[in-house]
């Protein structure tokens, strides 16, 4: 009997240690991501392909950036699709200072995280949970209710803020947009409904049909692991 006891105390010691040893890698790694001095070289081609953005917009865009990573973070390996054409943009470039990026993933996730095309996931099923995860992950980094959300999280709103052509574009009332919907599509972006990712009030004015002017897929681009 002592001997079970002394066994299940062991147990009981270890779980909580690997516990205790998980939450400080996670805060190390949560840090990492938010002290990161991305390489100066990236803003300068994202300009290239978007030469409209300012210095501040620019600093938006490394906000994004950075609540991806965490929410890569927090997917832990599970498919998530990204929700920004210019943020995207970022990541690709970032990919391409190939040692820095290396040295980051190690630190800030502990693993490499792969660049994955929107075309090359499995499937549409694939890209469908990856969006979803990704609204519920960043409305979570910003304490925004994911089913009532009175804002798009940073990531979410950015295409549309810093008119990004060929952007995603997404609506918590995809109804009202149908006008923004119709303008934008001329440029190549494309808008969505919040709520048709299963994270707005749903119903209503809050839903998505054909005759919406939002498209009716979930929306969401190329992908991490």
């Amino acid at each position: 009997m002592k001997l079970f006891i002394l066994i299940a105390l062991g147990a009981f010691a270890l779980i909580f240690f690997l516990v205790l040893l998980g939450r400080r890698r996670d805060r190390a790694r949560e840090a990492a991501i938010d002290n990161f001095t991305f390489p100066d070289g990236i803003a300068q081609r994202v300009r290239r392909r978007y030469p409209h953005l300012t210095d501040e917009d620019m600093t938006l865009i490394f906000a994004g950036l950075r609540q991806y990573f965490q929410m890569a973070r927090l997917a832990r390996r599970r498919m998530l699709s990204m929700p920004s054409q210019v943020v995207d943009a970022a990541w690709h470039e970032f990919i391409l200072f190939t040692r820095n990026y290396q040295v980051f993933c190690d630190r800030a996730l502990g693993r490499y995280l792969h660049h994955t095309p929107a075309e090359a996931m499995r499937g549409p099923q694939d890209a469908q949970e990856g969006i979803r995860r990704a609204w519920r992950l960043a409305c979570g980094l910003e304490n925004i209710s994911p089913r009532t959300p009175p804002r798009l999280p940073l990531i979410f709103a950015l295409d549309d803020k810093l008119r990004i052509p060929d952007g995603l574009r997404y609506s918590l009332n995809c109804l009202a947009a149908a006008a923004l919907a119709q303008t934008a599509s001329s440029d190549g972006s494309i808008t969505y409904c919040a709520s048709h990712i299963g994270c707005g009030s749903g119903g209503g004015d809050g839903g998505c049909s054909s005759d919406s002017g939002c498209s009716c897929g979930d929306g969401g681009g190329c992908g991490g692991d």
